[in-house]
């Protein structure tokens, strides 16, 4: 006796098992793409500095996290570099792979902001013509404008805002990049004086925006944090910067697995501006949420960037 029964039996709960694995497995793939993606809209991870290894063909997903590559921000110049003082200062943390895959995922995909570039910035103290004067102080800073501008040329920028990367490094030949201490010579190491005033320091600043936006059609923003921004410029008016554009890196996490969505980690911690603004500023940017600052990862300097409040 043939039971066919059987067979046909056999074969529906066969075709129905594979239904249903066909239909957790779309549920699974669904969620792991939600999780892998920034949000809300508008939010992009991105990249600073050094080389990431960005594995894959166009269009690029971020690093270890997921999600569309959305932006590369490499230092274009160094204040160290520029005057050629060597010491722990003297690089310059660009990657050309970087950067062109982020400007394919920008022009060709439509994602992310492409390529932003920073000019790490010499306080008064390591200028080479330092007299005490803002005067002085402001031609210095828009000397270094003039230099970023020079090398910005050489660079496929599509990101209309330039950074001034403003800390306190602790790296030679100036651990705090001239905006505490006055050197005998920029390259030298030697102190020649350990007070500088937030009036020299925010005249070099001042010097610095207004020769970008004078010369070019780039808008200008601060690389900083809360901590080091009231250690150098105080708390009164000279730290007070209500209408330029903001790249924080507080709070910090070694932990790729806490990536942010909007301002805040997954982990715990959201976002902390300086100079007065706060992440609900539309001058609030970006946000470098791990790997630099001393907080290291094992991978690279990772980056939150809200693109549409700079559309």
């Amino acid at each position: 006796m043939k039971r066919t029964w059987l067979r046909t039996s056999l074969a529906l709960s066969a075709r129905a098992a594979l239904a249903l694995a066909t239909a957790v497995a779309a549920i699974a793939a669904t969620a792991t793409a939600a999780s892998a993606g920034d949000g809300p809209p508008g939010f992009w991870y991105g990249t600073d500095s050094w080389p990431v290894t960005v594995s894959g063909s166009a269009p690029y997903s971020e690093p270890d996290i997921g999600g569309a590559y959305g932006g590369y921000i490499g230092m274009t110049g160094n204040w160290d570099y520029w005057l050629g003082c060597g010491g722990t200062e003297h690089f310059l943390a660009w990657s050309a792979t970087n950067s062109a895959q982020a400007d394919t995922n920008f022009t060709k995909y439509g994602k992310g902001i492409g390529t932003a570039v920073y000019w790490f910035l010499g306080g008064p103290g390591v200028d080479p013509g330092y007299t005490g004067t803002t005067a002085e102080a402001s031609a210095w800073g828009a000397r270094q404008a003039a230099r970023t501008l020079s090398d910005v040329a050489g660079e496929h920028v599509t990101y209309p805002v330039i950074w001034a990367d403003i800390e306190l490094p602790g790296d030679t030949p100036a651990p705090d990049n001239g905006w505490s201490t006055v050197y005998t010579s920029p390259c030298s190491g030697k102190v020649k004086s350990s007070s500088v005033s937030a009036a020299l320091d925010r005249a070099d600043f001042n010097g610095f925006a207004n020769y970008i936006t004078a010369h070019s059609s780039y808008k200008v923003g601060v690389y900083s944090a809360p901590g080091i921004w009231k250690q150098i410029f105080g708390t009164g008016v000279y730290a007070l910067i209500p209408n330029t554009y903001e790249w924080t890196y507080q709070p910090e996490t070694a932990s790729l697995s806490g990536a942010p969505q909007g301002w805040c980690l997954k982990s715990g911690g959201c976002a902390q501006f300086f100079g007065g603004q706060t992440s609900s500023s539309k001058y609030a940017l970006m946000w470098q949420w791990s790997g630099g600052g001393g907080v290291r990862n094992g991978v690279g300097d990772f980056d939150q960037i809200d693109g549409s409040r700079m559309s």
